[in-house]
């Protein structure tokens, strides 16, 4: 089957959360026999910040950042067997889903791929003629970087035929354990840009515990948090690549996830980091959020803080011997339940039922 992918970008993760979910499952489908073409707007200087070539097994298109070439790239939808408009591409999304949708021919299996569907659910709602709301009556397909119950009810809630989460996991390839790196040495180390809707947690589960333990060291990475008031014992170093995130995440003591506020709330919505940081046997100290029992056991494969206090307190009596031992147990989880490869399992099952359908209604 060909695949027509119209996402952010998958060649560079620069203020591009979804980088690491497209590069993992594309490649895992990829691996399964699927033709896939990636389309992506040359925009917000992601080409500029490349830390990927063009992979051999996915080919990658991009466009100016005008409607002329994206219209001209979304005509090249009707070769494709499934269509997948992607959310927050990040240039006139709304004129490419329908694009998208004009183009595409009437027996391919056309797909609403939801990234941060919190984020859009909000923005539906508070517009009762949000464009999305008519396209999910052409569409065959939500699908969901994360969600559970919350997020299918309310998809199926405002039109959707059917919503299925098709959650973050582990690209083994791109993560991994490695060598300690001293130049990511901490007790606590935390990965994340600067957000509106993350700011006010980072300063509750990592600044607030780092000054409540001056004897203990901390290190942030992430653009943005250069202005940031914070306590002399964290070490900020601005933006970390791709490259170096497995030592980012297996050289401090423990590496902390901290959700978004949307995605706390919605549970049933792990971070990449959580899937990065377990893949390089890091030990993870991750906010509250129902659902995480389903991707790791707290106490045994990740450690669960509900505040700044049980951040402190969890690193106040962690030893290198039991982080290891966390790091260790959460490698095996990911790699036994959660790798890309399943996740492909789920779409290959998915795409081949809707093909089934399709020839047995003709």
């Amino acid at each position: 089957m060909k695949i027509a992918f119209y996402g952010s970008s998958l060649v560079s993760a620069y203020w591009n959360g979804a980088a690491t979910y497209y590069r993992g499952l594309l490649r895992a489908l990829a691996q399964k026999g699927y033709d896939i073409t990636f389309y992506e707007p040359d925009v917000y200087d992601r080409q500029k910040n490349r830390d990927m070539d063009p992979p051999e097994w996915c080919r990658v298109v991009v466009y100016d950042g005008t409607v002329e070439a994206m219209k001209a790239v979304t005509a090249q939808a009707a070769a494709a067997d499934v269509v997948v408009k992607a959310s927050g591409v990040g240039f006139e999304d709304d004129l490419l889903l329908a694009e998208v949708l004009r183009n595409a021919r009437s027996d391919a299996l056309k797909i609403f791929w939801d990234v941060d569907a919190p984020a859009t659910l909000a923005e539906v709602r508070a517009a009762p003629d949000h464009p999305l709301r008519g396209a999910l009556r052409e569409l065959d397909l939500v699908l969901t970087y994360g969600g559970g119950d919350p997020v299918i009810d309310a998809y199926r809630a405002i039109g959707a035929r059917d919503c299925i989460p098709i959650y973050n996991a582990l690209d083994p390839q791109t993560h991994h354990p490695v060598a300690a790196d001293r130049r990511f040495g901490a007790d606590l180390g935390f990965l994340g840009n600067r957000l509106p809707d993350r700011e006010a947690r980072v300063e509750h589960f990592f600044l607030e515990p780092a000054s409540r333990l001056p004897g203990q060291t901390f290190l942030l990475g992430g653009s943005g948090w250069q202005d940031k008031p914070m306590s002399a014992n964290i070490n900020y170093i601005g933006h970390v690549s791709t490259r170096d995130h497995n030592a980012f995440n297996v050289t401090p003591k423990a590496v902390l996830n901290i959700s978004r506020a949307s995605m706390a709330e919605n549970g049933f919505s792990p971070a990449t980091r959580v899937f990065e940081a377990a893949g390089a046997g890091g030990c993870l100290i991750t906010d509250h959020w129902e659902g995480i029992e389903l991707f790791l056991k707290p106490g045994k494969e990740v450690l669960v803080a509900r505040d700044g206090q049980d951040v402190a307190d969890i690193l106040a009596g962690l030893t290198d011997e039991r982080a290891d031992d966390i790091g260790h147990a959460a490698l095996q989880r990911v790699l036994g339940e959660h790798t890309y490869a399943h996740r492909a399992e789920t779409v290959d099952a998915l795409f081949k039922s809707h093909a089934e359908k399709r020839e047995a209604a003709e």
